[in-house]
């Protein structure tokens, strides 16, 4: 699978965004179509040092059983540490150009909120960007402003060739917009997370994304 194809239905999780253990979540999500995960262990009350590494270590090899990519929210230490597939950053999570050095050959993805960030992204060597947020969202508190699936369309027409996942307040009710507007995938949190069938709710998600030709 290309990576163009594991952005199509990324799923990005933590312990915080969990009612349930998160290794069951993940499995069930892995077993109904996810594509894509990344370990974000962030907010109040959320893991820390052994807890947190031990947590990341039984998602990755949940999702080794699965072979689809496993992802590390800025935490560049505990990726290197567990041999993750990649890490996404966003824009004040250091210098991205070091951050590339020290990732070598895996994945990067790098947040952006504007084509100057973005072509910024591409210089440094990201592999996908994250975009958003797309809609309202109360997973993270601090967004930036909204920006709708018409940044997408903005940063295609300006030439940005990166695959890019649209992020923030997607579900499969809005999915088709940001993948409509040229985003090659969506990434979700709560709408798999917070929900009381997990499989179901990617499941849902995977129909929309399909019907979109992603």
């Amino acid at each position: 699978m290309t990576l163009r194809d594991s952005l199509s239905c990324y799923f990005v999780m933590g312990s915080t965004n969990c009612t349930d253990d998160p290794r069951k979540v993940l499995r069930d999500a892995l077993s109904a179509g996810v594509t894509m995960f990344q370990f974000r262990e962030k907010g109040e009350s959320c893991l820390t040092g052994i807890e947190a590494v031990n947590l990341a270590a039984d998602l990755h090899a949940i999702c080794k059983k699965y072979r689809v990519p496993f992802i590390v929210n800025d935490n560049i230490d505990l990726a290197l540490e567990i041999e993750a597939d990649g890490v996404h950053i966003g824009q004040e999570d250091g210098d991205a150009v070091e951050i590339r050095k020290r990732m070598g050959s895996r994945i990067l993805g790098i947040s952006a909120h504007s084509l100057t960030e973005a072509n910024a992204a591409i210089k440094a060597g990201a592999d996908y960007l994250g975009v958003g947020p797309m809609y309202p969202t109360i997973t993270k508190n601090d967004t930036r402003p909204v920006s709708g699936p018409i940044l997408i369309e903005e940063l295609k027409t300006n030439g940005i060739h990166l695959p890019i996942v649209g992020i923030g307040g997607i579900n499969a009710n809005n999915a088709t917009e940001v993948l409509h507007a040229g985003a090659e995938g969506v990434a979700v949190i709560s709408c798999i997370s917070s929900s009381r069938d997990p499989k179901s709710s990617v499941r849902n998600l995977k129909t929309v994304i399909q019907e979109a030709g992603k």
